[in-house]
This record gives structure tokens, sequence and C-alpha cells, in this order.
């Protein structure tokens, strides 16, 4: 594993710990607790994944998964389920070999979210990102309703060294993105990064303006990839769960960018969002500075979920 990945694997493990207590705890002492598998073992073990923010339709696909593998390999102990369990987990989350698609051609990546999720702050990191990469990366500040959020983009992206393309305070945030996309095809730029608004409290303005940024980019940038990513934050457990529905509502989100997972004792949402919404969280974030904001690895997320440990 690269040592940005290990330092990574580490904040996330201690990211984990509140987690990890409200749920690896509880398990522990059922895989000990317990002398036989019986209905009492797995309502116990889903009482504590529910109670873990993972969700109910994802705990029971979850219990249903483990259940078959211990009736198929004829497992008899309850200290055995553990690793099927984790498995078992594993699988739900498993981001696909596509997921990140958006690197490897001419792409615009939309980043939507509620004020207050760290949405302009994921742009940034991810134009740093992008830039380390080697991608010739153009942003563009179309979150005119936050007086801040331009101001807040443009101290990343000197952060990042790419160039932003903005607008006056109130400004159309199409417009914006139409300046955007000139400038982004004139710069023979990779990835167009946008940071738009996300008002969930008047969806059918969100909509309307979402549709009019899809339309322009369309007409304008029809060779381009087109990537929607939903940034949410992690300490708000089901509530996380809920916009993230809305917004699939009135974009066609492609993935999530899941941030604050450091000191959460809800990260167990990454697994639900993934199961209930079949939408990938694509990124995880863990603190304030770029390295901090990774591509989402099922594998080293469950692993830090219950403090199994890694490879280096």
């Amino acid at each position: 594993m690269p040592e940005e990945r290990v330092g990574f694997f580490k904040r996330l493990v201690n990211g984990l710990s509140k987690t990890r207590d409200s749920i690896v705890s509880g398990i522990d002492s059922i895989f000990l607790g317990f002398s036989s598998i019986d209905d009492d073992f797995y309502d116990e073990i889903e009482e504590i994944l529910v109670m873990g923010d993972i969700g109910i339709n994802t705990t029971t696909a979850i219990i249903d998964n483990l259940k078959k593998e211990v009736h198929e390999q004829h497992i008899k102990e309850p200290s055995k389920c553990k690793q099927l369990l984790i498995d078992s987990i594993k699988k739900q989350m498993a981001v696909g070999d596509t997921a990140y698609e958006f690197e490897n051609r001419k792409s615009v990546v939309l980043v939507i979210g509620v004020n207050g999720v760290g949405k302009t702050t994921s742009v940034g990191k991810l134009a740093g990102k992008l830039k380390d990469q080697g991608k010739k990366v153009v942003l563009a500040a179309a979150d005119t309703y936050r007086a801040a959020a331009g101001e807040q983009l443009s101290q990343w992206a000197k952060r990042a060294e790419v160039e932003m393309i903005g607008g006056q305070s109130g400004a159309d945030p199409a417009s914006v993105v139409y300046d955007a996309v000139a400038a982004a095809k004139a710069r023979n730029a990779d990835i167009l990064l946008c940071d738009t608004a996300g008002r969930l409290h008047n969806k059918k303005n969100l909509m309307e303006e979402l549709n009019k940024i899809y339309r322009i980019i369309g007409k304008e940038y029809p060779e381009a990839y087109l990537e929607t990513l939903v940034v949410l934050d992690g300490t708000t457990g089901q509530n996380a769960l809920v916009q993230a529905r809305q917004f699939n509502e009135v974009a066609n989100i492609n993935g999530i960018i899941l941030t604050k997972l450091d000191g959460t004792a809800k990260g167990g949402i990454a697994v639900a969002i993934e199961s209930e919404l079949d939408i990938p969280v694509k990124y995880i974030g863990v603190g304030e500075e770029i390295e901090d904001l990774q591509k989402f690895d099922s594998d080293e997320f469950v692993n830090a979920l219950f403090d199994v440990p890694t490879e280096n």
C-alpha cells in the first residue's frame, strides 16, 4: 500500500473509532457470548448494525447473505461468523471498475450538496488530487448564492494551482458554467470541476437550475463525459441517506463524496447509502488536508470499521 494510503488508513481507523465502538464491541460480544447460531443470534447482530446507522434494508441484506453463507458452509460456531459478516458488508459496498471513468476522459464533474457538508472544500481537494495525477483542471465557482463559496474556492484553486472561473455573488450559476466550459475548451482542460449550489428546501428551483446547467453542458460541450457527485456529511447519519435520496430525484447522481468521517459514531451510513440507493460512495474525507480526501476502498473501509489489520 503506498505511503499516502497507509497514512490515510491510519486516520480512517482513528476517525471511525466511535463507529467501531458502537458496532464492533457489541458484535464481538455476540460472537463470543452465543454458543449456537439461532434466530436470537441473528436478531442481536441485526440490532447492532441498525443502531450503527447501517440502516434496516442494508442490514437485512447483510444478514440474509450471512445466513446463506452459514448454511452453505455448514458453520456451527458463532465465532466463525465474524469474517463472513465482514465479507458480507464488503460485498454490499464494492465500487465497480468504471466508477472513476471521468478521470480517463474529457469530463465535466458537477458537485452538489447542501451548505455545511464540506462541498466547496471537497471540490478544492478533488481539484488538488486530480492535478497531482497530472490532469489539467479548471474550476467553476457556480455556487453563487453563498457569498463565501467563491472566495473559499478561490483559495483552494490557488492551493491546488488550478484556474478558477467565477461570477459575481448572485450571478446565474448556469452563466458561470457556460463561461467555464468555454475556458475549459480553450485551455484544453482534462476536467472541468463545478461547485454548484444545493438548496433542498426548494427542490423545484434546484431542479430547474441543474437542468439549465445540464442543457448548457450538453449543447456547448457534448463530447464531455458528465459526472454528478453529491457531497454528504457523514456525521448526520440517516439524514445523509435522506439527502442522497432527495438529490437523486433532481439529478442523475453517479457517486457520493462522504465527508467528516473523522470522529463520528455514524460511519455505518456509508454502507447504507451504497446499498439502499445503489449509488457508490466514491470518495471519503477524514480531515482538512488535500490528502484527507481519498478514493473509497470498501476493503479498507470495512477493515478500518472492524479494526482488521491491513497489509502495507
